[in-house]
C-alpha cells in the first residue's frame, strides 16, 4: 500500500495503539508494542506525510509540552483495510498449514 509489505504489521500496531492512546509518545508507543524507538519515528512521520496521522501539541502531565497522534479519517481507513487484510492474510497461512 504505502509503505512495504514487510511493515504492515508494524503499521497496524501502530495505528491500534495511536487511536486507543492518542497521548502516548514515540517512547511510550515503542516500549508497549516492542518495536524499536527509532523504527517507530520512523513509520510514525510516514503515516504523518500520507495524511494517516496528525499531531497535536499538548500539555503532559509532567508539565511538558508534548505531541498527542490522531488518527485521520483517512487513517481510520487504512486501519480497518490493514487489519481486514492482515487477518485474511492470517486465516490463508493458517489453513494452508492445515493442508
Amino acid at each position: 500500500m504505502f509503505l512495504l509489505m514487510k511493515d504492515e504489521e508494524t503499521i497496524v500496531k501502530l495505528l491500534n495503539i495511536i487511536s486507543k492512546n492518542p497521548e502516548y509518545s514515540q517512547r511510550d508507543i515503542s516500549t508497549k508494542t516492542g518495536i524499536s524507538l527509532g523504527k517507530v519515528n520512523y513509520v510514525l512521520k510516514a503515516l504523518i506525510n500520507k495524511g494517516l496521522v496528525k499531531t497535536e501539541n499538548f500539555i503532559n502531565s509532567r508539565n511538558k509540552r508534548a505531541y498527542r497522534y490522531l488518527l485521520t479519517s483517512k487513517g481510520i481507513r487504512a486501519k480497518l483495510k490493514l487489519t481486514r487484510d492482515f487477518v485474511q492474510r492470517k486465516i490463508r497461512e493458517y489453513e494452508t498449514l492445515l493442508d
